[in-house]
């Protein structure tokens, strides 16, 4: 799927979460052997500023069946 697909379903998920649920961890991704929890907060703040991270965490939530 699209990048910029998986990024408006990413979004429209986000805005329809309660706000508790929003500090839930969602996924955890692993570079260099460290392991690092990501929230829907982390997430969105990554998705919303089209960093590095964005793509790889757009990737796993769609693998996972999230988005």
């Amino acid at each position: 799927m699209p990048a910029q697909e998986n990024r408006e379903k990413f979004l429209r998920a986000y805005a329809n979460l309660p706000l508790n649920t929003r500090k839930e961890i969602i996924l955890v991704l692993e570079e260099k052997g460290i392991k690092q929890p990501i929230t829907w907060e982390v997430a969105f703040f990554e998705v919303k500023n089209n960093t590095t991270n964005s793509e790889k965490i757009l990737k796993k939530l769609e693998e996972l069946g999230i988005i």
